[in-house]
């Protein structure tokens, strides 16, 4: 019997708990990875806090995570001991529902979260199904990549389904670990991109990132910026911040759309009138394949800003992310 270490929440509210568990062995269709790298997300506030009906505990969170494959399981083919592999958000799907059968998997009537409804990456092991491993390729280190599963694969996946074309002024609100990608994806994919966050410290960091321009939303009126610059044919709302996306969506142009990628607990002041007979719209975006992101990443050169923390540190890497402390993403590195 071999053991791993292993960072476990025992019940909501609870704390990180350092424990060494038994190593898990991979069913059928699953496989045994060694983790390398597992970010640290404020998805993961979820396992933490308590705050999703009928979670199981004691839970290992960490759904960005990217490590090699250990062992396969018996029913598992194409995938070799030793490739280099990612796992996200997504932890499996029953394959049968009606969005199944659409290939909507996102839409599962039965999606597992990982580091959520299962074990995620805060150890040195976990098992994972072959349906959501993601190759990762040599030019990305697994620091690099895992902020891309989860972070990079929500902005980049908003900002492609989006209306926005080449050219069409974007906004990105908030510069933290989505910002931060979604600024340099927003620039690469060739839209006009302002940053908006609060302080006059991030402004040198929006522009080395692409933005041609950044908002310090606690100098002026980010939304009248915006319109003097012709209106907003997208806002990607990367903060969870109700206060600050309702008073930026009066920025959009007409037809413009408003994307949100965090979801907070309070809810949204939309005047009705801001939507009626312009066009304008709010939408939600959860949806996306890590692959996309990873591939489009090495394509343009799109690289997470990490700070990296090792396992035993996960309580001080997750206060730092959660605070908004952390320039712009915690890492923990096996």
């Amino acid at each position: 019997m071999a053991f791993m270490r292993a960072i476990q929440i025992e019940k909501p509210g609870g704390d990180f708990h350092l424990v060494q568990v038994e190593i898990p062995e991979p069913r059928g269709n699953e496989v045994l990875v060694k983790v390398e790298a597992c970010g640290v997300c404020r998805g993961d506030a979820i396992v933490k806090e308590g705050t999703f009906p009928g979670l199981a505990y004691p839970r290992i969170p960490g759904h960005e995570v990217v490590g090699t494959i250990a062992a396969l399981g018996a029913a598992v083919d194409g995938w070799s001991i030793g490739q280099k592999v990612g796992i996200g958000w997504r932890g499996g799907s029953c394959q049968k529902c009606p969005a199944c059968r659409r290939g909507d998997f996102w839409s599962c009537e039965q999606l597992l979260t990982t580091g959520i409804s299962v074990d995620g990456g805060y150890a040195e092991y976990m098992t994972a199904r072959v349906e959501v491993l993601v190759p990762v390729p040599g030019e990305l280190s697994s620091v690099e990549a895992a902020p891309l599963l989860c972070a990079g694969r929500t902005t980049f996946a908003a900002l492609r389904s989006s209306n926005a074309k080449a050219g069409d002024l974007v906004a990105v609100q908030g510069l933290g670990g989505l910002g931060h990608l979604a600024v340099q994806y927003a620039a690469k994919m060739g839209f006009r991109t302002v940053a908006v966050s609060r302080g006059k410290e991030k402004e040198a960091a929006a522009l080395k990132l692409g933005a041609v321009r950044y908002i310090d939303a606690e100098a002026v009126d980010a939304a009248v910026e915006l319109r003097q610059m012709g209106g907003a044919k997208v806002i990607l709302c990367t903060a969870p911040n109700a206060k600050s996306i309702s008073g930026i969506l009066a920025g959009l142009g007409r037809n413009g759309q408003a994307v949100l990628t965090a979801a907070g607990r309070e809810p949204l002041l939309i005047p009705p009138g801001l939507l009626v007979g312009s066009g304008r719209s709010i939408v939600g975006s959860g949806a996306g394949e890590p692959g996309d992101a990873i591939r489009f990443s090495v394509h343009a050169k799109v690289l997470p800003l990490v700070e990296f923390f090792p396992l035993e540190q996960a309580a001080q890497a997750y206060e730092k992310m959660i605070s908004s402390k952390v320039h712009f993403r915690s890492v923990l590195k096996m």
